[in-house]
């Protein structure tokens, strides 16, 4: 009995592997992009932060933040309310 795989069942792993690395790249650029939107959400919202106390208001706005962790917690379920505030957390720090 052999156990050597035929050609067209070595065609479609390779077939299986070329995608499942095309996809990974594809995550790696999503990646990228969701590194680099952090980063611009990051200078923006400190930016806020120092505008707001410069001109004597509080560092933060909670009714603004339960606004963006409804907003996430509405698109992407649960875990999104558990995104969102680690998003606040970067721009203005713990509490």
């Amino acid at each position: 009995m052999s156990t050597a795989l035929s050609p067209t069942t070595d065609s479609s792993a390779a077939e299986t592997a070329a995608r499942i690395d095309a996809l990974r790249g594809e995550i790696d650029a999503c990646d990228a992009e969701i590194i680099a939107l952090v980063r611009r959400r990051l200078a923006i919202s400190q930016e806020i932060g120092s505008l707001r106390t410069a001109s004597g208001g509080m560092r933060l706005s909670l009714s603004r933040e339960q606004r963006v962790l409804s907003r996430f917690r509405d698109a992407l379920g649960p875990d999104g309310s558990t995104l969102g505030m680690m998003l606040l957390r970067q721009g203005r720090g713990r509490l």
